[in-house]
């Protein structure tokens, strides 16, 4: 008696092994699966001149073939380059001589650069909106064709004051040329950071009714989700929740805005002293701007925040397989015609 009933309990807790290292096995399988996900495109990169590394105090340069080999240790295919030539441009630092023609320099190394590698790299031409060269800027980059894709404004570099009716004004003829050219528009909208402008829910607002309607039938990609990297700024989210009503309420001057969550995911003093609620505060804003409005960037890698650890921080946030899956192959519509000229 004693001996078939032994028999059948050692079946049992066979069977219940069996299930448990099945159960092990599936949740293995999840979590490799997830943390072999690697973005398509890194939607946020820029490139450092000798010129410009002078300029900025860079102890170093860093070159195509440096973001390549970036780009593949982490296993991204393409990346967006954004000209740093607005740094030229930037009032809070010396006059530079002869600005334009080191901006025009700039923009062309960036293309030379990006002409390298041209089924990896898409260059965006980069300039301050406020000087008087910014159009005619415009005209020249859209004639070049490794930076005719579009245009990146950087508002706290170029200490952009949307509370200043002649910066907007100077604002709407970017856009308007940008969209004339069939540009994308990437903007760094946050203002300066260093000298606290104004920012929040009234510069968004301005953004959303006098900028947008400008450019109606350009990709506009938001950088930072709408930050200037790091998620432990109130006004940010100040700023994001107007675009998050226009969403909800199905307004037609955001139909083509897009948010890329560069340095967001891994940077700034709140997320090291509270990770867990700054990782889910994220998640929860990316899906109420929804995952397919969301594009994966890293950011100049030159800093050591390279791609590698950007999607690392990236996988930490509780975002689901098919939600990370998505944004992972999202290709905004710039991309589609710049892969097809």
């Amino acid at each position: 008696m004693m001996f078939p009933d032994g028999i059948g309990m050692s079946r049992t807790f066979n069977s219940a092994k069996l299930q448990l290292v099945g159960v092990l096995l599936i949740l293995i399988a999840a979590v490799f699966a997830r943390a072999q996900s690697t973005p398509l495109i890194d939607y946020h990169q820029h490139l450092l001149s000798p010129e410009v590394a002078k300029l900025i105090g860079a102890s170093r340069t860093f070159s195509a073939s440096d973001l390549i080999a970036e780009m593949d240790r982490a296993g991204v295919k393409k990346a967006v380059v954004l000209s740093l030539a607005y740094q030229f441009g930037n009032p809070n630092r010396p006059p530079v001589q002869d600005e334009y023609a080191k901006v025009k320099a700039e923009n062309d190394w960036t293309a030379e650069q990006v002409r390298q590698y041209p089924e990896r790299l898409v260059g965006v031409c980069g300039i301050d909106p406020l000087r008087e060269y910014a159009v005619a800027e415009i005209e020249r980059c859209a004639e070049n064709p490794y930076l005719k894709t579009g245009i990146k404004l950087h508002f706290g570099n170029s200490d952009i004051d949307l509370d200043n009716p002649s910066h907007v004004a100077a604002l709407r003829k970017v856009f308007q040329a940008a969209d004339r050219h069939h540009m994308a528009i990437i903007a760094h909208m946050h203002a300066n950071v260093t000298h606290h402008r104004p920012y929040g829910k009234k510069q968004a607002e301005i953004f959303l009714s006098q900028l947008l309607p400008s450019a109606p039938h350009s990709v506009v990609q938001i950088a930072h989700l709408a930050g200037s990297g790091g998620w432990d700024d109130p006004a940010t989210d100040e700023a994001l929740s107007v675009f998050l009503h226009a969403m909800s309420q199905r307004d037609r001057r955001v139909a083509h805005v897009y948010f890329d969550i560069s340095g967001v995911a891994g940077l700034g003093d709140a997320w090291e002293s509270r990770k867990d609620g700054i990782a889910a505060e994220i998640a929860s804003r990316i899906r109420q701007v929804g995952v397919r409005r969301v594009l994966f960037g890293s950011d100049g890698a030159w800093t050591g925040f390279t791609p590698v650890k950007a999607i690392a921080a990236y996988h930490q946030l509780p975002l689901t397989k098919e939600e990370i899956t998505t944004i992972d192959n999202n290709l905004a519509p710039y991309m589609k015609v710049s892969s097809g000229r």
